[in-house]
């Protein structure tokens, strides 16, 4: 039964917990579902405050990722016992997963999931009040300690890569309207983000439903929008037209992109049925670099896929090391059922897969030092996301324009959210990133 205003005026506003594991897609999702949240009276709950609604959206991409998704779904109970708990995320979607269904009280496929909110309202009886703030687009999300804006521009996969799971788990690609989009990044800009990632599962294959292509909703937004910063999340290396490379003239094109190239073997890549053989991804790269100055590319890179000999791990490293990557994200493979590739022969042993991806974090550390080191020197604007402290004293952290980590001395005065020009020091000595003092505006 829906409160009416007169009544909900009386009453204290529901707190809602959001919480997420997984892809950045996941993040999108969940941050509009605070935006819708609020627009119904409701307050978001941050760590580790108490709340009257737990929302998940979980994630299946591994086996390890659904063994979280279950941990995350106890921990919630468990500290928020009276809470009511929704789930929703592609862990949530697949058949064969078991969440333990003791304790949900209402589970969201992924088809349903753009009406997660109009649906707990429903189907849980949840109050309507008026809404918490005058515009709640960046509201939920300052609240949730986050600076920077995710923003779903399409949904689900056309292709089959043999290893991966999603698009059993998100189905046919769907993508929003551009108007749409530039008119999400407007509230979001009008409400103080100064920088948005699009994001998507497959962010190159937008478009493939509406006759439009990712060339055409940039400009858009390069055109119809006054956000600062635009960022591209995670972006398969094909389907990128001719005029790609030219939008990164606009200074607000922020230069670096996450091109996930699994393997560098193209024997490897034809197993896992990738699009994108290891010539065209390092063509790729290249042209991306000749066109754009500074540009920084990071990658996935998959360890011990099925059949993987000595010598197709050992391009693999060749090739990682040629390209020198800012940063790796690297996933051990494990079968996954319902994948091609959990059938396949030739299963890598553990114990190898383990020495493998201690090679490649050895590697990946060094790539990054040494990308870093670079850096020295330079003037660059960083967009402050957060506060912290060494045994140096405090420092400000955030992001250089090619996604690099800056940490930010003297300048404490400053607030989170701000884009601050900085001069580039010496790498910390974690090795994972720059020292940096603030310039003159």
């Amino acid at each position: 039964m829906f409160a009416d205003e007169s009544t909900a005026s009386t009453r204290k506003s529901m707190r809602i917990r959001l919480q997420t594991l997984g892809c950045r897609l996941n993040e999108a999702e969940l941050e509009t579902w605070a935006r819708q949240f609020r627009e119904r009276g409701c307050e978001i709950a941050p760590e580790p405050e108490p709340a009257d609604l737990v929302v998940i959206n979980t994630c299946a991409v591994t086996k390890d990722a659904v063994r979280k998704s279950r941990k995350l779904l106890r921990r919630a109970q468990r500290d928020n016992p009276k809470a009511r708990l929704v789930v929703s995320g592609c862990a949530a979607s697949l058949e064969n997963e078991n969440l333990g269904e003791a304790g949900i009280d209402l589970l969201v496929a992924n088809a349903d999931k753009e009406r997660l909110v109009e649906i707990a309202t429903h189907k849980l009886s949840l109050p309507v009040m008026p809404a918490t703030a005058t515009d709640p687009s960046a509201d939920a999300l300052f609240v949730r300690g986050r600076q920077r804006a995710f923003v779903k521009i399409q949904d689900g996969c056309r292709y089959q890569c043999t290893f991966c799971i999603t698009t059993r788990a998100r189905g046919d690609e769907r993508s929003r309207p551009a108007e749409q989009i530039c008119d999400e990044i407007n509230r979001l800009t009008a409400a103080g983000i100064q920088e948005v990632v699009l994001t998507g599962v497959h962010v190159g294959g937008y478009g493939s439903d509406r006759n439009a292509d990712l060339t055409k909703l940039l400009t858009a937004i390069l055109r119809d929008t006054d956000l600062p910063r635009l960022r591209l999340g995670s972006l398969e290396p094909w389907d990128l037209t001719d005029g790609f490379w030219r939008l990164f003239g606009d200074p607000r094109l922020m230069p670096h992109l996450h091109l996930p190239l699994q393997s560098g073997a193209d024997s490897v890549l034809r197993r896992m049925a990738r699009r994108c053989q290891s010539g065209e991804f390092l063509r790729l790269v290249d042209a991306a670099r000749a066109t754009v100055p500074g540009f920084n590319v990071t990658t996935d890179i998959i360890v011990g896929f099925p059949g993987e000999s000595d010598d197709e791990w050992q391009q693999t490293l060749d090739l990682v090391q040629r390209i020198g990557f800012g940063h790796l994200h690297i996933f051990s493979y494990s079968p996954r059922a319902g994948t091609r590739a959990a059938a396949m022969p030739d299963q890598v042993p553990d114990q190898i897969k383990r020495a493998r991806s201690r090679e490649l974090h050895a590697l990946g550390q060094k790539l990054k030092r040494a990308l870093l080191e670079r850096q020295c020197g330079r003037s660059v604007k960083v967009l402050i996301e957060g506060r912290s402290s060494d045994a140096a004293g405090p420092f400000l952290t955030g992001y250089t324009p090619n996604y690099l980590p800056v940490r930010l001395r003297d300048a404490e005065a400053q607030s989170v959210n701000c884009i601050l020009p900085a001069r580039l020091g010496i790498v910390t000595a974690e090795g994972d990133a720059l020292n940096a003092l603030p310039l003159a505006s």
